[in-house]
């Protein structure tokens, strides 16, 4: 009896260790609140959450669904530590007072963010006057719908800017209100549904202008550099896991923007996710050249007053080595 007693005092010594240990671990995880939309580009995001890879990483990651518009004043107010937004966004941030360092590329548009106009519109030109469905100034598509017009000689000032949020700028179009709609996927898709409503003008295979990265404040950056090199390598290994089993991964990417897999798929196809590689030649050639194209066009339409005082800072290489 006296045995037995022990050995039962022994395995619940032995159960309340584990569970210590295994509290302990889950203590141990990094709380990051990462702000993003649904964006088609942001979805290994969304694999590395649902799939349990973060938690893999030792990080408990919130993602929360934040307007573009929105995360500036998340970021400043500290609601959420990291951001996944365009790369001329970062641009505008640090210009702003509101700092944050992009730490790994994510994705490239090629033709998944575009120009939806009536089937009357044979060109640019033509736009001189329309009403154009656009999020807020400081967004990508407000600055893809800049960029284009400014490579056409126009300027923001030659439109009538509709303020819609991208899913209701194609909504809104398709439902015959608004002579144009700037918007990206999966909601483009919406206007490619219904060549009736009108055509798509421009994509970002003609204006190669959209270009996605993940950025922290930078206070939290020094602080957590483990938990950010996490962050980095779960990424990574959410693509390896959409080239594994594809199938899987694009279910689970398109079911928080309410699509089948098929349809997930076929509006990634429109984008092009960026893997370790592609993140070493983007730093170390592409982001600089583009962020100081971007100034331009930021200045021009009144997004920011000046330009950062050192784009140099608004980047860590270190996570993508």
């Amino acid at each position: 009896m006296v045995k037995m007693v022990g050995k039962i005092a022994s395995l619940l010594a032995a159960g309340a260790l584990s569970a210590g240990m295994a509290a302990a671990a889950h203590a141990e995880d990094t709380k990051i609140v990462l702000g993003m939309s649904g964006w088609t580009g942001f979805a290994p995001l969304t694999l590395a959450d649902k799939a349990g890879i973060f938690k893999k990483n030792g990080l408990d990651v919130d993602l929360r669904m934040i307007p573009q518009q929105s995360r500036q004043l998340a970021l400043a107010s500290g609601a959420i530590q990291c951001a996944a937004t365009t790369v001329e966004t970062h641009v505008a941030w640090n210009a702003n007072g509101v700092p944050i360092v992009q730490i790994f590329q994510m994705d490239k548009s090629y033709g998944a963010d575009g120009l939806a106009v009536r089937g009357d519109v044979k060109g640019f030109s033509d736009l001189k006057g329309k009403a154009i469905g656009v999020s807020a100034p400081g967004t990508s598509p407000y600055f893809g719908l800049a960029w284009m017009l400014h490579k056409n000689g126009m300027t923001m000032k030659d439109v009538k800017v509709v303020s819609l949020e991208p899913q209701a700028a194609a909504q809104a179009f398709v439902a015959g209100q608004n002579d144009g709609a700037m918007t990206y996927e999966p909601y483009l898709s919406t206007v490619r549904g219904n060549p009736s409503a009108g055509k798509i003008l421009a994509t970002t295979i003609d204006y190669p202008m959209v270009m996605d990265t993940v950025g922290c404040a930078p206070t939290w950056l020094k602080a957590n550099p483990k938990a950010a090199q996490a962050l980095a390598t779960s990424y990574f290994q959410a693509l390896d896991m959409i080239k594994a089993d594809p199938a899987k991964a694009n279910e689970i990417m398109g079911a928080a923007v309410k699509q089948s897999g098929d349809e997930f798929a076929k509006s990634a196809a429109y984008l092009r996710w960026a893997d370790k590689a592609d993140n070493q030649k983007f730093f170390a050639n592409d982001i600089t050249p583009f962020m100081k194209d971007s100034e331009v066009i930021l200045l021009e339409s009144g997004v920011i007053r000046k330009a950062p005082d050192d784009l140099a800072a608004t980047y860590d290489t270190r996570f993508v080595q």
